[in-house]
């Protein structure tokens, strides 16, 4: 019988979670990077003390979900953006909610207010997640950046913590 597990991240999945994020960058319908990232690059996720939850099934990470500092000015302090990934094999099945949740309630404890992010109005199973944990869809940022020469907008969502 499979087991499923939701946990912090650490070091030791930084080249799972790089691949996870290269297949993202690779499909062109969740983030504006075109560079794919290394084991090195996400470690430094975990040295910056950054939260990085991840799902999966037995000892295979499937999602991650990590958030990173909004703005440097202290007033921003509470506020952090986050991104959420999922493993083409483990899409649909659970494992993005199961992260972004953990990270939920990771940026709670931390005494955190807010989390947002912008995703492409295209990432349907992203929205989706994010309408079904109580996100709130604030607006669109048209021609926002270019991807592969093509302007793209973006939706804007927030989560209030407290």
């Amino acid at each position: 019988m499979s087991e499923r597990f939701v946990r912090e991240g650490c070091v030791a999945d930084a080249a799972r979670i790089a691949e996870i994020y290269n297949e993202g960058i690779a499909d062109r319908i969740a983030t504006f990077e075109t560079e794919l990232r290394g084991p090195d690059q996400i470690a430094a996720w975990f040295a910056n003390d950054y939260p990085v939850l991840v799902a999966g099934v037995d000892d295979r990470v499937m999602a991650y979900a990590a958030a990173f500092p909004y703005r440097s000015r202290p007033c921003y302090d509470g506020v952090r953006e986050f991104s959420i990934y999922v493993a083409r094999e483990g899409r649909g099945r659970g494992f993005g909610r199961a992260a972004l949740t953990g990270l939920i309630e990771e940026a709670g404890r931390r005494g955190w207010w807010k989390l947002l992010s912008r995703i492409f109005p295209e990432n349907t199973a992203s929205l989706k997640l994010c309408d079904s944990l109580g996100f709130r869809r604030v607006g669109i940022y048209e021609k926002h950046g270019k991807l592969d020469g093509v302007w793209r907008d973006v939706v804007i969502v927030e989560k209030l913590l407290v």
